[in-house]
């Protein structure tokens, strides 16, 4: 499916550019926990990112599945808010994004369960 490979592209872009800024514009600027926070978030954005050019590229090998769809975009809505918050968190100190994290990381699990359950069912 082409729209994950373009999503994935977009992704990894903006993963390198988001780890590169906080790495390079940050340091000495907000507190090192908070470029701790930073880091995740960028580390986590570039891994989903790279799975999400891998489900494009799985989908034009394999065919189109609800359940590698599904978990597609759920990776992304792990991305937006998991990778999100930390990166929103870390720029204004507003901690209280920490509770969106988490729902973050769920959409990351859930969607690799879909990958993995689409992936079983084709054996």
């Amino acid at each position: 499916m082409k729209l994950f490979i373009v999503l994935g592209a977009i992704n990894m872009f903006l993963a390198i550019a988001l780890g590169a800024f906080g790495a390079h514009g940050l340091q000495g600027k907000i507190s090192d926990r908070m470029i701790a926070n930073w880091h995740t978030g960028a580390q986590y954005h570039m891994i989903h990112a790279l799975a999400l050019l891998f489900i494009g590229f799985l989908v034009s090998k394999v065919g189109s599945s609800p359940l590698v769809s599904t978990g597609g975009w759920l990776l992304l809505t792990g991305i937006l808010l998991f990778s999100g918050s930390l990166y929103v968190m870390a720029l204004t100190g507003v901690k209280q994004l920490g509770a969106i994290t988490p729902i973050g990381g769920l959409a990351f699990l859930v969607g690799w369960v879909c990958i993995a359950i689409a992936a079983i069912k084709q054996l």
